[in-house]
């Protein structure tokens, strides 16, 4: 009797309650997503304006209780004994306990959503205000639940009436039978269908006119409607077929599945880490409209010992400070019950904010698990590298300055392009008549220039490229610029361009940095492989030094070849190396050759700036760390393998190993290397990579798990934020311009189902379905 007055009762609210004049309006989906997940953070149901208590209500029952199972729980004393949260007691009381990291406090979610619905405000203040945190007296748990009539059972069925609106009065009136809940499954898998699909290709959902005389009315419509024409079932229950008041057409319900696509993948990217170790990959980049948006990835190594890198959200900043982007992280970490003690890693580019040593996200970070060690991006030190080279040798800002001189000219002009394109289809079409060129499927593709950027990756090497192989086409458009150009500015830059680039110090620097880009670009596509490990990594960086350093000591013969085999193809400037040096940038007289000025002040002092920025920027890996992580390498079996060194790897995860755990480690080690060595499964294998996987493969990580697990951390720590670059790319082709008013939350969700391909296309309508009856009161019930 008790639980049909209070369903009466608050169904007659909810719907029939006259609304006051200065209500607060309806909470948006981005402020239900901002609602604080952590129990320590929130404040009280009452609190919240009347009209939004039943959305609160039920975003909290659908998140479930706040259970961060990976978190390291304080120990507190308790007459001199020291207790701490159990874990496994979320187990036991898995639908209702919750856990506040701020407080180390425990609460209950029922006790909390409906404590003030009742008039003599029932249930525990510890559970529900202060926060219950006696880790001595377990017993007080199960006197929180009571017997069958407690308020904490109370609580329990007012939370199952919101979750099964249809025992309410008000769906007892509208008598459904299994009919209309077979169109209405129709109608529904239809428009899940029509949302996989756009989500899969990034395309948008609405159109700018939706109305019923439109002619565009949006790609979803027009999928469903061509989705209707394709099955006579689904054209007899959708559309202008189906009822005027549950058509699942408006954009509430697009948004709504398309959250519960998200809500599965993320679920899945959750069970794939499932409370082990994982590193934090993150990266703001503003979006069209000019918002700031920070990128979150997390690295982690899966159940089978392969190295993944999981997108996991697109949050936007309204500050790009290093609070700011701890509280994001920290709010992140709560919504998804993982726990900083967990993160054994964190990779971010330079910026100050980021990997500051006082007070960026990087020193945030350590300060709660000293064992998150920072690693600087890769790829973007390696961007650093050419850009600074590109910045301090004069003779190559020059050349650089010139290139951008010339984008503007020919690349700022459409007329101008199809000019060089026409041009060098003629060129290409001379040449294949004369059987100097090879012709089949995907030669002689149309090229076009490509401007470089400081923060894309091997940019200068591609339009150094597209340089060399439209260069002819080039000096054709600059003459022509320079004869008939309407403009006097642009005439007199075609004039320099054309008086630059006939000498030949153009042709040495363009031969040169071609040279040292081509040596840096393989190394650039390296780097943004997802299981890259740090250790090959650090090879790499080594190997492409060490092709530098050859490059200087027994490059020289080979690039001047090049270069005069390019000043006679193209007839311009040839020098004789033992003259003199004749310098237009100074009056007075040179003493030295153009020899010793092209070999010893421009090639020699380029590479030397190469290379000694290849020293200074890869040089924050913690030497020692590298030199411990190598001892674990299979390359060779295993012949770098160092017990000691090992030992002192496992010493630099005092969280990931107890004292115990450490000597046991230290008796394992000798078996786990005999036992390896021995077997023929382990005798080519190349990286860390390949190890793990093989380890899994053979069940060893069951018979060596200390050193399994000292070979996850070495995994786990990042390499690139090259996967956070890719979300990047994906937001950019979600959110354009024309499309530039879509919401934080869809925006965020509509990437992630776009980037995590994979895992979106195990997602079965059925878990769909499932997830959107449970957001909130549909009008058919399955």
């Amino acid at each position: 009797m008790f639980f049909f007055s209070f369903a009466v009762k608050f169904s007659m609210e909810k719907y029939f309650k006259p609304k006051k004049k200065f209500e607060s309006l309806a909470m948006s989906e981005d402020e239900l997503e901002k609602l604080p997940y952590d129990p320590g953070e929130r404040k009280r149901i009452s609190e919240y304006p009347l009209n939004q208590r039943d959305e609160v209500i039920r975003k909290y029952l659908i998140r479930g209780p706040c259970q961060p199972r990976g978190h390291e729980f304080p120990k507190t004393l308790f007459t001199n004994k020291l207790r701490r949260f159990n874990p496994s007691w979320f187990d036991l009381y898995g639908d209702w306990l919750e856990y506040s990291v701020k407080k180390d406090k425990a609460y209950c979610l029922f006790c909390y959503l409906f404590r003030d619905y009742t008039e003599n405000k029932g249930g525990s203040d510890a559970f529900v205000i202060t926060g219950f945190d006696d880790w001595n007296k377990t017993e007080r748990l199960q006197d929180h639940v009571g017997a069958v009539n407690s308020f904490h059972n109370s609580a329990l069925k007012r939370a199952d009436y919101f979750m099964r609106p249809g025992q309410s009065i008000v769906h007892a009136f509208y008598k459904q039978d299994d009919a209309a809940k077979n169109e209405y499954m129709i109608r529904l898998n239809a428009s899940i269908g029509a949302c996989r699909f756009l989500l899969q290709q990034g395309l948008p959902f609405r159109g700018h006119d939706e109305s019923v005389d439109s002619v565009n009315k949006g790609n979803f419509l027009a999928l469903l409607k061509y989705t209707a024409e394709q099955n006579e079932l689904v054209s007899k229950v959708v559309l202008e077929n189906a009822p005027k008041n549950n058509q699942m057409v408006s954009h509430k319900i697009q948004t709504d599945i398309v959250h519960c696509f998200t809500e599965e993948v993320i679920e899945s990217v959750i069970q794939e880490v499932g409370h082990d170790i994982f590193c934090l990959l993150v990266d703001e980049s503003a979006d069209v409209s000019d918002k700031e948006q920070m990128a979150v990835v997390f690295r982690f190594v899966d159940n089978h010992g392969m190295v993944k890198e999981r997108f996991i959200g697109l949050v936007h900043v309204k500050e790009t400070s290093s609070l700011s982007l701890k509280c994001v992280v920290d709010s992140l970490f709560a919504k998804y019950g993982l726990s900083m003690k967990k993160l054994r890693g964190q990779g971010y580019d330079g910026a100050s904010n980021m990997k500051g040593e006082f007070n960026g996200l990087r020193s945030l970070i350590m300060r709660e698990c000293s064992s998150a060690y920072y690693v600087h991006c890769f790829a973007h030190q390696l961007q650093l590298v050419v850009v600074a080279v590109a910045q301090k040798h004069f003779g190559v800002v020059d050349f650089f300055d010139k290139l951008a001189v010339l984008l503007n000219v020919v690349g700022a002009s459409c007329k101008r392009k199809d000019m060089v394109r026409e041009d060098h289809l003629k060129r290409i079409e001379e040449r294949t008549k004369k059987g100097e060129m090879k012709t089949g499927k995907g030669l002689n593709q149309e090229v076009s220039f490509q401007r470089p950027g400081k923060t894309r990756w091997g940019s200068h090497y591609k339009t150094l490229l597209r340089l060399v192989d439209l260069f002819p086409s080039i000096i054709t458009v600059l003459e022509y610029v320079e004869k008939d150009g309407s403009d006097a500015i642009k005439r007199r830059q075609a004039n320099g361009l054309l008086n630059y680039f006939y000498t030949f110090e153009y042709v040495f620097y363009l031969q040169l940095m071609l040279l040292i880009l081509g040596i840096t670009n393989s190394l650039s596509k390296a780097l943004q492989r997802k299981d890259l490990d740090i250790l090959n990594a650090m090879s790499l960086v080594k190997s492409t030094k060490q092709q530098l350093n050859k490059l200087r000591e027994n490059g020289w013969k080979s690039l001047i070849n090049k270069v005069f085999s390019f000043c006679k193809t193209y007839k311009t400037e040839l020098l004789v190396m033992d003259d003199e040096f004749n310098s237009k940038s100074s009056r007075k007289r040179s003493i030295i050759t153009n020899l010793h000025h092209y070999k010893v002040q421009c090639f020699y002092t380029v590479l030397d700036m190469q290379i000694q920025e290849f020293n200074d920027r890869f040089d924050e890996v913690n030497t020692e760390l590298l030199g411990c992580i190598a001892s674990l390498s299979p390359n060779d079996s295993f012949r770098e393998f160092d017990h000691l060194k090992v030992m002192r790897l496992s010493e630099f995860y005092p969280e990931g190993f107890s004292h115990m755990e450490q000597m046991t480690l230290e008796h394992q080690l000798g078996l786990y290397i005999d036992n390896i060595r021995e077997d023929e499964r382990f005798a080519n294998l190349k990286n860390l990579g390949d190890l793990a996987c093989m380890m899994v493969e053979t069940k060893k990580h069951l018979s060596h798990p200390l050193v399994y697990r000292l070979l996850k951390l070495v995994l786990t720590l990042p390499v690139a934020t090259a996967t956070v670059e890719i979300c990047f790319s994906a937001m950019k082709i979600v959110k354009t311009s024309l499309r530039n008013r879509i919401s934080d939350q869809f925006l965020n969700d509509c990437v992630i189902c776009f980037v995590e391909k994979e895992l979106f296309e195990k997602v079965t309508n059925d878990a769909v379905i499932k997830r959107f009856q449970k957001i909130e009161s549909r009008r058919i019930n399955l």
